[in-house]
This record gives structure tokens, sequence and C-alpha cells, in this order.
């Protein structure tokens, strides 16, 4: 008998990447507020941490993004 394999899961945060600038960074917020509480157990303060990271990684992409057409030179 074969083995099922399972379903590859979804990527954890993959929803960061359809999210604008200043959701992102309301929500970066938001968890750097909790993480600096103490009041979130190690596993959540983890799954928190991570996503503060997707979410400072997207923002910066945002604004990287700003920066370059700023710096583009008019046609």
């Amino acid at each position: 008998m074969a083995k099922s394999t399972p379903a590859p899961e979804a990527a954890p945060n993959a929803d960061v990447a359809g999210l604008g600038y200043e959701q992102a960074r309301d929500e970066l917020v938001d968890i750097v507020a909790r993480l600096e509480s103490g009041q979130v157990g190690i596993e959540d303060s983890m799954v928190l941490w991570e996503r503060g990271e997707a979410l400072a990684a997207h923002c910066a992409q945002w604004l990287d993004r700003a920066e370059e057409r700023i710096a583009e030179p008019e046609a």
C-alpha cells in the first residue's frame, strides 16, 4: 500500500505579501506592543516574532520601492 503524502501547508505568513504598507505597519506595531508587554507565552511569542519579521521585511520592501520611484528621473 502506498503512503499518502500530506498536502503542502500554506507558507506561514504568506498573507503578508498582500497587505498594504499601513496595514502591515499597524499590525507590526501591535505585535511589538504584545511582545513588549510580557504577557505572551513563549510559543505564542515565537509565532508573533516570526510574523513581525515578515511584516518588517514587507514594510521595508514597500519603502524601498517608494524610494526607487522617487529617485527615478522624469521622462
